[in-house]
């Protein structure tokens, strides 16, 4: 039964007794990692008087295989993310992340620089400015992350090219990116102010992130949130809470 030990945050949590809980981890070298810590809640414990949600810390676990479960053996918390627990807008935009790691990347592999990003991301949540970038840059990313990266350069049907000066694009999440924005209820129009935002972050422009207005960010965030529930197929309850008006 091997041992392993790995920086991790803390995505999920339920009570499984009165001391004990099963945690959900997203971990840095064994990527979304599900366990049991027998006696967390303990005062004179190993595991931090118990595992909080969205708290990073290092865990040692003891993984065996044909077993969903690995048995936590310690957890020694390091941060806490202070904005999540002021900050409505922070504490919404934190558990949108976590949830959304729970649910695009429960069954992946490792995936040690997204690990990284994530808790750029919610050090940078300091207020609801840094939210609504935080909801854009991060959600992007995990779209690259987990292969559904949205075509923004050509018309996603047809490959052929589009008016990149037009006022207004569509949006198809079945294509998987930018169509034509022919009014029709398969896809969703889209102003050129959101898609120039989403386009300078592909290219790696940070300025332009600093430099667009809240309606935008918010315009953007929503966008994002429409796509990935599409790939889903259903709403989770986090995004309703942080977008509970995003498009059909």
């Amino acid at each position: 039964m091997p041992t392993i030990s790995d920086n991790a945050l803390c995505i999920r949590r339920w009570d499984y007794s009165e001391t004990s809980q099963t945690v959900s981890f997203f971990t840095r070298e064994h990527g979304v990692l599900r366990g049991i810590a027998k006696g967390a809640k303990r005062e004179k414990g190993s595991f931090s008087g118990g595992v909080d949600l969205l708290t990073r810390g290092r865990l040692i676990a003891i993984t065996k295989s044909g077993r969903d479960l690995a048995t936590l053996t310690q957890w020694d918390l390091e941060e806490l993310f202070p904005a999540l627990r002021t900050s409505l807008a922070c504490n919404r935009a934190g558990l949108y992340l976590a949830d959304l790691v729970h649910h695009f990347l429960n069954d992946a592999g490792p995936e040690p620089g997204f690990f990284d990003e994530t808790l750029v991301a919610l050090r940078a949540l300091e207020g609801e400015a840094s939210a609504a970038q935080v909801l854009v840059t991060w959600p992007w990313r995990l779209l690259h992350v987990a292969g559904y990266r949205p075509e923004l350069a050509r018309d996603a049907e047809t490959g052929g090219s589009l008016d990149r000066g037009a006022e207004t694009f569509g949006f198809s999440a079945q294509a998987g990116g930018l169509v034509a924005d022919t009014g029709t209820g398969d896809r969703w129009r889209v102003r050129r102010e959101t898609i120039e935002l989403l386009r300078s972050l592909e290219a790696g422009d940070e300025a332009a992130l600093k430099k667009a207005d809240r309606v935008t960010l918010q315009r953007a965030g929503r966008l994002l949130a429409a796509y990935l529930r599409s790939i889903l197929g259903y709403e989770t309850p986090a995004m309703r809470w942080t977008f509970p008006d995003v498009p059909a």
